[in-house]
């Protein structure tokens, strides 16, 4: 079957910059592990560098006192540690912050640090736009430019890490930013192997999750992969006709295979199914179309997440009635379904995924984006 996933070699280098340093954060254990031998040093300062840089929050390497002091003027000389910068920082009223991240290259995207309760969660991107077309998604507006690198990917994590007070902890990650992650796969699974290490963010992969529109042969990758993250699968509609529409890569897998590997994916895993569903008002929230989703999903063992949308810009999509909500709710239920409906967060700072992004560079008003204090 000819799937659109993205080839997973090197994205497009930077173009312009002088600084020829590497990205240390693109570099697996065991390339800081062989470099470091290479340059007459022990193999477990790997270990001490990325606890610097994760744990202690240090981007300076001379920092690092339990470093010999030669070694951190080598490290200064062959890496950096952050490439990113931070082009724009909105919060919003209900204490979510969006971060736009601007790329060595001169690309743009977009992480979400979301406060519920006791929960810190952070949203990550894994591509510069996105290749799979949702018509209602923002992030997929102006196609996809490339991959990020597992470095760039970490970095939104170190961001976001950092606008956390001294009592906040983070507590979970959800690769549901830019892009379609398993279009990515080697590369998002290099930085979930550094945010789940002890020595990296310490996030127990029960609490990691990874999102996709639904791509078979990925997710048999990522189940043979043997860590047991959450797999979430944006659904959108209970039929292909619908879905063909709404997710146009469908048109090339179909939902009952999307299913299927979803499937094999609990029975290897064991880990329990979110399936995502964006309600559109007069699209995909009939008491119809509900008892067709229930139908699809009520002997399998998952959880629905039903959101009502975010309006974007320049879409003609909108958020359904709280009637249609309500009547929607009742049919699922009523189903057997396991459902959650979600609460929209950050609808003040343009939280959709995408749109701070395409809004801020739509716009020469600085105004139109609240900025607030940079992290400290």
């Amino acid at each position: 079957m000819n799937l659109p996933v993205i080839d997973s070699g090197n994205p497009s280098s930077p173009a312009t910059s002088v600084d020829h340093r590497r990205h240390l954060l693109d570099l697996s254990d065991e390339d800081l592990k062989q470099w470091l031998i290479d340059h007459g040093q022990p193999g477990f300062r790997a270990k001490q560098i990325i606890h610097w840089v994760f744990q202690r929050r240090v981007s300076d390497f001379q920092e690092m006192s339990d470093l010999p002091k030669a070694l951190r003027t080598q490290l200064a000389e062959s890496f950096r540690v952050l490439v990113t910068t931070q082009s724009a920082v909105v919060q919003s009223t209900d204490g979510t912050d969006k971060v736009l991240v601007g790329l060595p290259d001169g690309g743009e995207v977009e992480c979400v640090l979301l406060r519920d309760g006791s929960r810190r969660s952070i949203c990550v991107s894994s591509q510069v736009g996105c290749a799979m077309g949702c018509v209602f998604c923002a992030s997929g507006l102006d196609g996809v430019d490339r991959n990020l690198t597992t470095g760039e990917i970490l970095e939104q994590m170190l961001l976001l890490q950092a606008r956390l007070e001294d009592t906040e902890r983070l507590s979970h990650i959800v690769m549901m930013g830019m892009g379609e992650p398993l279009a990515n796969l080697d590369r998002v699974l290099g930085a979930l192997n550094v945010a789940r290490s002890s020595d990296g963010l310490g996030i127990s992969p029960r609490r990691i999750t990874i999102s996709t529109v639904g791509l078979p042969p990925a997710i048999d990758r990522l189940a043979n992969n043997g860590t047991p993250y959450n797999l979430a699968v944006s659904l959108h509609a209970p039929n292909d006709q619908l879905r063909n529409e709404l997710v146009p890569v469908n048109q090339k897998i179909g939902i009952d295979q999307v299913l299927d590997a979803a499937d094999r994916y609990f029975d290897k895993s064991g880990r329990r199914l979110t399936f995502e569903y964006v309600l559109l008002g007069g699209v995909n929230d009939s008491t119809d179309q509900g008892r067709q989703l229930a139908k699809l999903l009520r002997h399998r063992t998952v959880l629905l997440n039903v959101i009502p949308y975010n309006p974007v810009e320049g879409l003609p999509y909108v958020t359904p009635s709280k009637a249609s909500i309500a009547e929607f709710r009742q049919v699922l239920e009523g189903g057997g379904v396991n459902v959650k409906f979600r609460q929209r967060k950050g609808d003040d700072i343009d939280a959709a995924c995408g749109q701070l992004r395409r809004n801020r560079g739509a716009t020469t008003d600085p105004t139109s984006v609240h900025a607030v204090s940079p992290p400290r």
